[in-house]
Order: C-alpha cells, then structure tokens, then sequence
C-alpha cells in the first residue's frame, strides 16, 4: 500500500476519534468550553458604531502637527525619531498593540550632494552663465527654512554634466518625441518636460531613444494651480503650488530595492552590480520650479508648439531648438547632476493585534511613513490616521473589551518615495506566510488630497466591504452618507447593481503594489480627494515640494481635520468587517462585470487573431464557468445556518481569501520584475482588457511579425488559465 495512502487513513482515523471523543464529552457533561463558543465569533455592529464615535479630529491633527515638524526623508534622523515614536505608541501599556518590533532592511537609496547642488544652466558659446536654476524653494514661512530640507532632485537619475540646444517635448512621451522628430534634429539636445501624462523616469527614458542627452521636468500651472501662476495667487495665499516649488521623486521604473530583486535586502543577501539594474535612465535629469521653467520655456524659438501642447506659464510655447534670437540667443542649456548612490539601513515598523479565533490569518493595514521634505499629506496624513485607529483599538484590547476574529497587522512601511522599497522588502521576507494566509491588505497613503469626496481604488472583492463601511459614515459637511455623497461625485451603472460608486484600480503608486502584483492580496487604497468638477489638478498642488507642510494642511487641505475623521472611521469601519465578520465580506460576483468587460474589449481583437487561428471562445466559456461558480458559492454563504461547522465556514473564507490569488501566474510576464496578476498588471496599451494580451496585441499589430503573434497567443492562454483558475477556486473544493 503507498505510504500516502497509510499517513491518509491514519489520520483520517485520528480525526475522527477525536471528533467523536469531543462530541462525546461535550455532550455528556453539557459544558460548552468558550473556545467553543468563540469559533462563532461574529462581528459586532455595535463595537464598531462605538469606533467610529470614538475617532477623534484633534487627536490626528496633534498627530500630524508632531509627525510633519520636521523633514523625515527615509534613513535621516527625524525619519528614526518617527520609528522610535511608533513603537512607543504602539507598546504603550494602555493603548498599545500586542506586538510591536521594527524590521530593517540595507537598502539602495539615492541623495543629492548637499556640497555639489544639481542645476540647471544656460551658457554662452563662450562659456558664460547667463542663467541659473534655483538650489531651494522661497522661503515663505518658517518651514522652508529648515536646513534639513532636502533640495530637489531626482532619486537614481544618473550623474553627468551634459549641454544642448534645449527643445520643449510636452509631456515626454513617445508621441511627443515621434512628433518633434519629423520636425528638428532631436540628437545631442536637451528636453523640457512637464510632469502628467506618464511616470516620471519614462519621460527620460523615452528622449533617450531620440538622441536626447539631457531632461529637465517641470510642473506646469496648467496641471496643478487650474492656470494660475502668480505669487499672489499660489501658498501662502492659496492651496495653489508656489513658482519655486519643485517636485521631487523616484526615478525608476521598478518598485523595491533595486539591487535584491525578489530577496528581501539583509546583509547576507547577493546583490546584482548596479550595471544590471532595469528601468532605470541612462540619462541625466533634474526637476525645477515653474518660474525657472517660465524663464527657459518663454525664450525659445523654434515652431509652435502644437495648441494642446501649450501650458500656463503666460507665454506662447515654441519646440526649439534653441532659444530665439534675445539674451541667451545662440546659448546651450546644461544639466549638472551629482547625485550620491548609497546604502543605508531602513526600518519598517510592525504592530500586531493577535486573533482571538483565527490568529493565522492576517488582515493588513499600512501606510509608508517616509517623505521627500516635512510630508503633511503624504505620507503624514495617512500615518496620522492610522495612529489614531491603532490608539482605540489599543485602548479597548489592553482594557479586554475587545480582541479581533483574525489578527491585523499594521506596517509603517520605509523608504516608500524611493520606490515602494519598506513594504516590497516585507513582502519578499515572508513570501510563504503572507501568500497563504493574509485576507486582504487595506492603504491608506495620504489620506486627505481634499475634502470634497471619498476616493477608493481597489480590486472588485473589496467593493462590498468598501460600500457597507461608507454607508454607514456620514460626509463632514452635510447629511449625507460618505457613500451617498461619493456616487453623487464619482459613478457608473454596474449591471448588477444599478447606479453605484466608481471604484478605480490599483496600479504601482503606494505600498499596495506588492501585495498586490506580486502576492495576488486583495488590495484597497482609500482616501478623500477633490471634486473634479472644481479643479483639473493632477493631484495637490503641494505634492513633494518644500510647502507639503502642517501649515499647508490645515490651512488648505483639511481645515478642522473632519475630512481625516471620516477617513479614518471608513477605514476602521472596513478594517473591522475584514478582521472580526464570521464570513469574509469579500464579493466573487463583483469579479463578473471586469471579466465581461475584458472580453467585450477583447472581442474587438478577433478578426486579427482569427488570421492565426487564435479563438476567444475558450476564455467566454472560463468566464462563463466563473460565473456559475460565484453565483453558487453566493447561494452557499446566503443558505448558512448557525449549526454550520467551523470547517465549512473556514472552507469558503478561503475561497474567498485566495480568489484574487487564483488569478496569478508567475510566468505570466517574464521581462517585467514582480508582476503576477493576470488582470491588473500594468499595460502601456489603451485597450482596458487583460493587459498581457492588450500589450501584446499592440506590438503584434506594430510588427506584424509571427513571433509576435505567437506571443498574443501565449497571452490569450494566460488569461483562460487564470480565469479557469479562479472559477475553481471558488467551486466546491471536492470537484476536480
């Protein structure tokens, strides 16, 4: 007889007895031990109405008041002062957690030269300069005149000094150099570029493929101020960004350490040379203020610029290259760039509140607590609420009114702005244990952008609970549920649900990347923003400029810190449903209408793919068998009884747990770093369907090679998997 089969029939024996050995007892003696009881442990609707009125607005304004006071860029000593902080909270004797400990990790990170400033200049043929780019940000208050500010820089930008006759590409984009290319002679020139439109390093990394030797990146007031560029009209005098202000960065394309892909960065760990590092530029570049950028950009010559190229800087935008004929006529435009490539131990702090039912499983709330300069909204916004929901339930679990179903684990991740690198380095140290146990991971980055509207970007699982949570919040200003005033601002008509709140997706923009991409974790980022119909600005105008401050924040973000309470209750509220509901409010349905939209837009692809006999027809039936078996596992939940066993309850609640894991597929995209999930990888095509194929389909159609098209197939198999996948996931575990 095989040894499986022995191990199999002993222990299958051994359950049994031991299950009748329990009943036995149990109903003998009539005693029900409480740990009995507590396997049907159920949320508490009226703990959770008890949070939310305990969440209070001055305490996350003292919060954020202490956590902005001074620059904290990772690794510096006031960024050390936030980890001791932490920690002390979080081990507090009267509103502590269970656990709290720092994790460290020796990470690659990249620092201007405080003795060699990067610049920006114009010289003469003879040498003379005629400009030069400003070292800091005005001085407006007494925050800009702290000498810890870091100056504006691009992190990873590559050193060199390199001079050309400057041209103005727009937003930096392939179009935009494909565009100035039919027109001048890009090579040996230097590009100004505005920030939008495309990440920051790709802007550099696509002049490159021109003959561009040099960029330098600027926010127009056109995408941040609605136009308006005056002093008297910008901080201190509006929310609006200031004409010194500079917005710094990260300058890569790839989240985590850069030099221990896929191993969490120890002292013991094999790091690659620096020379095999990806999606970095091999290109100098140097951000600067509009006002400096208004010098540079008013004074060239050249064609115009096409109309939707044109900005808010008060002047007509010409292409180059070249400056017209006036004071720096003839003149070249230099970038000098000296940055220092360094590393430094980072810490991430880890709290733990441990469950009282199902300890082994994990719901994650995080934020990243680093920033470019003081970082009122991000990070500080965020980490000020997560303060104040760790003190609260500190306070009901140190007093015994309260321990959670599952544990939570909240992480104040490090070294965020240098691309994710906290909170990627955690992912990789426990790959196994957070693959197959955590429930879902909940950001909240910055917290308030506005104070208009709730914002919530996540994967279709988490819609439910988001919904639930915002229903039962009302907005600061009115009446209104958080959720009533939400659809009022951002909407669509979903065909299960009529007329509901848009949630939007998650891309590689804060710590949810890693859970996501890489573990295939139920993700959600949650926020207040503005109201679009008031501004166009591509995000707060203060964004990573020296005027991210306590002063900016009250004064224009969130007067009163109502909209920080209210985010801070509908997180808690989600947090709570996730860690103490006796079913995970985790939807399987709501999958249903992006897979039909996948397809639909997919199905705009068949008469190409029918050329090499490439058929979709499998994938409409793995949608359809998903289908079926979300609506079966639905009539499931809603028939449970009280007299279900834990087991079975355990049974769906990993169905549920490991759905979005189900769609994952780890060769699915083998040239791109930790992307897994087949459905929300990112994708430079504009088709919004399964981004593998939608790429693939824009390079075949490109090329019209065969290889190419082989590759389009090799992706439509990727999705049919990950969709069969994910339909068996969620039907009965004993169908094979």
């Amino acid at each position: 007889m095989n040894w499986l089969k022995v191990l199999g029939i002993s222990l299958g024996a051994a359950v049994i007895l031991a299950i009748g050995l329990l009943i036995g007892h149990f109903g003998i003696s009539g005693d029900e031990p409480e740990w009995v009881k507590n396997l049907g442990q159920d949320l508490d609707e009226g703990f959770i109405q008890q949070f939310m009125k305990e969440v209070d607005s001055e305490k996350i304004k003292e919060n954020l008041r202490t956590l902005s006071k001074k620059p904290h860029v990772a690794t510096s000593d006031a960024d050390e002062e936030l980890v001791r902080l932490l920690l002390s909270r979080w081990k507090d004797s009267i509103s502590g957690l269970d656990e709290a400990r720092e994790e460290r990790y020796n990470v690659f990170l990249s620092f201007p030269d405080e003795n060699n400033p990067n610049n920006v200049k114009v010289l003469t043929p003879e040498g003379v300069t005629k400009f030069e780019s400003n070292r800091t940000e005005d001085q407006l208050t007494d925050d800009q005149k702290d000498q810890t500010i870091l100056q504006p820089f691009l992190a990873y930008a590559p050193n060199g000094t390199v001079k050309g006759k400057l041209v103005f590409a727009n937003f930096g984009r392939i179009s935009d150099f494909q565009y100035l290319n039919n027109l001048i002679n890009l090579n040996g020139t230097i590009a100004i570029v505005r920030y939008g439109g495309i990440g920051r390093v790709n802007k550099a990394i696509n002049a490159a493929k021109f003959g561009v030797v040099g960029v330098i990146i600027y926010t127009d007031p056109k995408d941040i101020n609605d136009g308006k560029f005056n002093p008297d009209e910008t901080y201190p005098h509006s929310w609006y960004m200031p004409p010194s202000g500079v917005e710094r960065g990260s300058f890569k394309e790839n989240f985590g350490d850069q030099l221990t892909p896929y191993y969490p960065a120890k002292e013991y760990t094999y790091r690659i040379p620096e020379s095999e590092i990806r999606g970095i530029s091999d290109i100098p570049a140097q951000p600067i203020g509009f006002e400096n950028a208004r010098t540079l950009i008013c004074d060239l010559g050249g064609p115009h610029a096409p109309e939707a190229w044109q900005g808010s800087l008060g002047c007509i935008y010409n292409i180059g290259p070249g400056f017209r004929p006036g004071n720096f006529f003839n003149s070249d435009v230099q970038v000098n760039v000296y940055n220092k490539r360094t590393i430094r131990s980072s810490a991430n702090v880890m709290g733990l509140i441990r469950g009282a039912v199902e300890p082994d499983r994990y719901v994650m709330y995080g934020n990243h607590r680093d920033s470019w300069v003081h970082g009122a909204i991000d990070p500080s916004s965020g980490t000020a609420v997560m303060m104040e929901i760790t003190r609260i339930l500190g306070t009901k679990l140190k007093s015994g009114k309260w321990r959670p179903r599952r544990s939570i684990i909240f992480g104040s991740w490090g070294a965020e702005e240098f691309g994710l690198i906290g909170s990627t380095e955690f992912a990789e140290d426990y790959y196994s244990k957070l693959k197959e146990r955590t429930v879902a991971y909940i950001n909240v980055d910055i917290s308030v952008f506005a104070n208009a509207t709730l914002r919530v970007q996540g994967t279709p699982p988490a819609q439910g609970v988001v919904f639930a949570a915002s229903k039962q919040v009302k907005t600061p200003k009115n009446d209104l549920t958080v959720y009533d005033n939400w659809k009022s601002h951002s909407n669509r008509t979903s065909s299960q649900y009529g007329i509901i709140p848009q949630i939007g997706t998650l891309g590689i923009g804060s710590d949810y990347a890693p859970f996501l991409h890489y573990l295939g974790i139920t993700c959600m980022d949650i926020a207040y923003t503005y109201d679009t119909r008031v501004t166009s600005a591509r995000i707060y105008p203060a964004y990573h400029t020296a005027f991210d401050t306590f002063d900016y924040a009250s004064k224009y973000i969130d007067p009163g810190f109502t909209s920080h309470q209210t985010v801070a209750r509908t997180a808690g509220n989600v947090l709570l449903r996730l860690s103490d509901s006796l079913i995970l409010p985790l939807g399987a349905r709501d999958y249903v209408e992006t897979l039909d939209g996948f397809y639909k837009q997919a199905e705009t692809f068949q008469t190409n793919l029918s050329k090499y006999n490439i058929s979709l027809e499998p994938l409409k039936w793995a949608i359809n068998r998903y289908k079926a078996a979300a609506e079966s596992l639905e009539e499931v939940i809603k028939k449970l009884s009280d007299a279900e066993t834990p087991l079975k309850i355990r049974m769906i609640n990993d169905q549920l747990m490991l759905l979005d894991r189900s769609f994952t597929n780890n060769f699915a995209f083998p040239d791109r770093l930790y992307f897994s999930h087949v459905l929300w990888a990112t994708r430079s095509s504009s088709v919004a369907t399964f981004p593998g194929l939608a790429d693939a389909y824009q390079t075949a159609m490109e090329s019209n090679l065969r290889q190419h098209w082989d590759l389009v197939h090799r992706q439509v198999t990727v999705a049919i998997q990950a969709v069969d996948n994910a339909a068996s996931t969620l039907e009965t575990v004993t169908k094979i």
